[in-house]
């Protein structure tokens, strides 16, 4: 017994490789002296998932594949000192593999076990992208004729400090003791033979000269440790990225002050091409520089360059945890295709304002109706944006000079005519 497991008697089948994996993790974690509420464990799908009942740990039970980019998250977004572990199978392994090689090449701090018994243990012994040539499987009874992937060599070529390989027999908790202490990614793949699948399929076979003939090579690679990626916890206890390939934004100056005592969410809807994003980011942008916390959202066809381009935007006094728009308090139409969209939307208001462009038929809807020539006066390129600064001279929910600041510090501040924030007044 343990103080890592609340039950000693473990779930997998008699004479399974996953629990020596256990056994052999609680007797590493046990070694390097941590507490059970200072490991994470997340497992994917897959027999070996079955354990999270039975640690005493933090357990998160992931999707087929996608065990090593919840991990990711959790070691990005927890302080040091936590040990976050993943226990994955060889189809879970291929299913996720770029996960695991992004890991690897941000060096993330965790540890990713392996549980490679050759094939899909759980759905009937299908054969992965790990079982090697010639292995028999369920679906291929005269063996796999493809090679398997060398998933050692791909995490270490990838940038893992710490990679090894190793039979799932005996006692192997010193592997496992030195991954768990990198200062990093490490990542320990254990074979195995499946007892429900792998030996009926091959009678008579064993493990090492498995690993021997498919060219298993056993043994522990490393190279010197780089920076390990986390994230940085803000002043108020935000986390921002830091690392390599993710920008480090500084927070937003307020220079300006807002009358907006609650929330204020706006739909603006027009044609792709015509600026709606950008307009959105502008004014969100706008409303942070007044101290006010904002969400924006974005909606549009897979071919981006066509149709439609609908933004949700929420300003709030208070934080957003949650970005939906169920019923708009605004929305903003400079365009049939934004039209169109949100036509459903808009007929469901019993609320709130319509704000319209002149050229277009205007639906039947409880809001409050104002109709305004915003692609006449300013061509459709600068319609949507000139459609935000009418609302927020028209309903005071910000400075208009907020705006314009935002515009300027935007990239679109060499291509905007500055004259149309003057047009309306």
């Amino acid at each position: 017994m343990s103080v890592f497991l609340i039950h000693p008697e473990l779930p997998f089948c008699k004479g399974c490789g996953h629990h020596h994996v256990v056994r052999s993790t609680v007797k590493a974690l046990e070694a390097i002296g941590v507490k059970p509420t200072d490991v994470i464990l997340v497992t994917d799908i897959g027999c070996h998932g079955i354990v999270d009942a039975h640690f005493a740990t933090h357990t998160v039970h992931g999707l087929h594949g996608r065990s090593v980019a919840l991990a990711a998250g959790i070691a990005m977004g927890i302080p040091p000192g936590k040990k976050v572990i993943v226990y994955i199978g060889d189809g879970g392994a291929t299913i996720g593999l770029q996960h695991i090689l992004e890991a690897a090449r941000m060096n993330i701090d965790l540890t990713v076990v392996v549980h490679n018994n050759m094939l899909y243990g759980m759905t009937g012994g299908q054969p992965s992208s790990l079982t090697p040539r010639g292995f028999r499987t369920a679906i291929t009874p005269q063996g796999t004729s493809l090679p398997h992937h060398d998933l050692c060599r791909l995490v270490y070529e990838a940038g893992a400090p710490y990679v090894a390989r190793v039979l799932g027999v005996g006692d192997f908790s010193e592997i496992l003791r030195q991954a768990l202490e990198t200062d990093g990614f490490a990542l320990v793949e254990v074979l195995e033979l499946c007892t429900s699948y792998g030996l009926k399929w091959n009678p008579g076979l064993r493990l090492k000269a498995l690993a021997e003939e498919a060219g298993y090579a056993l043994g522990v690679w490393t190279r010197p440790p780089s920076p390990v990626f986390r994230l940085r916890v803000g002043k108020e206890g935000s986390l921002r990225p830091r690392g390599e390939g993710l920008l480090d934004l500084p927070p937003v100056a307020v220079r300006f002050s807002s009358p907006l005592e609650g929330r204020w969410t706006l739909i603006l809807s027009g044609s792709a091409g015509e600026g709606i994003q950008q307009a959105a980011e502008i004014l969100a942008r706008a409303a942070m520089a007044t101290g006010l916390h904002a969400t924006k959202k974005g909606s549009y066809p897979v071919t981006v360059g066509v149709g439609f381009s609908t933004a949700e935007v929420i300003l709030s006094r208070s934080p957003i945890s949650y970005h939906g728009v169920h019923e708009p308090d605004a929305v903003i139409i400079t365009s049939m295709d934004g039209l169109q969209n949100q036509e459903d939307r808009i007929r469901r208001m019993r609320r709130g304002v319509l704000w319209i462009d002149a050229s277009l038929p205007v639906p039947e809807t409880g809001a409050e109706i104002q109709i305004r020539d915003f692609r006449g006066r300013v061509g459709a390129r600068h319609a949507a944006l000139y459609a935000i600064w009418t609302v927020l001279q028209e309903m005071g929910i910000l400075p208009p000079a907020a705006l314009r600041e935002a515009v300027q510090e935007s990239p679109l501040a060499d291509r905007v005519p500055m004259e149309i924030f003057a047009s309306h007044g």
